[in-house]
């Protein structure tokens, strides 16, 4: 199972120089919720919800998501080993709880800080 960070998301979305391979999309895919409303906040911010609406709603169709019960909130509460920013933290958080529940989990992201957290809990990085 591979956790898709809003990173690679908007990098798929908006044809940036790093994407990820077309074979990431063939893995079961999982994120938080978190994940659907910072890619509408983006494409919003950009003005682009006329031209890549229908790649987000696709993209968003092709994930399973993990929602922000009590206990993912709660977690992400508690220190990381790595310093994080609010968001990542949830990310974070959920990530942990699928693992909680016996999931194997990669992350796949370009966010450095996002990794490294990542890392220091022992989350494998998926190759991007």
């Amino acid at each position: 199972m591979i956790y898709i960070d809003t990173s690679v998301a908007l990098a798929q979305l908006l044809a940036e120089d790093r994407r990820p391979p077309p074979t990431l999309w063939d893995d079961v895919l999982v994120s938080s919720r978190l994940l659907e409303y910072e890619l509408w906040t983006r494409i919003h911010a950009r003005g682009l919800a006329g031209s890549h609406g229908d790649g987000v709603r696709a993209l968003l169709g092709r994930l399973a998501f993990l929602e922000l019960t009590p206990l993912v909130l709660s977690r992400a509460l508690d220190p990381f080993p790595a310093p994080v920013r609010t968001l990542d933290a949830l990310h974070l958080a959920s990530i942990e709880f699928l693992r909680g529940r016996g999931q194997r989990v990669q992350l796949a992201t370009y966010d450095e800080s996002l990794r490294i957290a990542a890392r220091a809990l022992g989350v494998p990085s998926a190759t991007l």
